[in-house]
């Protein structure tokens, strides 16, 4: 079994709206170490928010994005005694972020036309509404968790 990682360097919070999650958010964007270019499409993502969205700030949209599209339980793949099991497992906070993170950055950029920033825009605002791309891959995570609850008893 791995090592617990001990402390862990969060990324310093970003300067307009404060924010380690939205830091974190823009360093997943980013390509090629392209940073200000990842910080410009977030931050533009945010204005579309801040415009299509009034009684909400964009802030509380982007967070609730996050906390929907982050799944509950996963499988993981477990070997006992010749054969493969899908087991049901919690999935860890820190996790559960970046998974959400992952699939709304996906779903944005699977998406052809526009700027990515629209996209981005809409996926997070859907996502806030429990709708999206995002929210039907983590639906159909828990899915996979609950079709395999039977072999929750092999879980370490």
């Amino acid at each position: 079994m791995r090592r617990p990682v001990k402390n862990r360097r969060a990324p310093v919070a970003e300067e307009k709206f404060g924010s380690v999650d939205l830091a974190r958010f823009i360093n997943y964007i980013m390509l090629d170490g392209k940073k200000e270019t990842a910080r410009k499409i977030v931050y533009g993502a945010m204005d579309i928010i801040k415009e299509k969205v009034k009684d909400k700030e964009a802030l509380e949209v982007f967070e609730a994005a996050l906390k929907n599209a982050g799944p509950v339980t996963e499988v993981r793949s477990r070997r006992v005694g010749g054969a493969n099991y899908q087991v049901p497992v919690e999935v860890r906070p820190a996790r559960q972020k970046q998974l959400a993170m992952r699939w709304i950055i996906n779903s944005a950029r699977s998406k052809k036309g526009k700027d990515m920033k629209f996209f981005l825009a809409d996926e997070l605002i859907l996502a806030a509404n429990n709708e999206g791309e995002a929210v039907k891959k983590k639906e159909n995570v828990h899915k996979m968790a609950a079709a395999n609850k039977a072999f929750a008893h092999f879980a370490w």
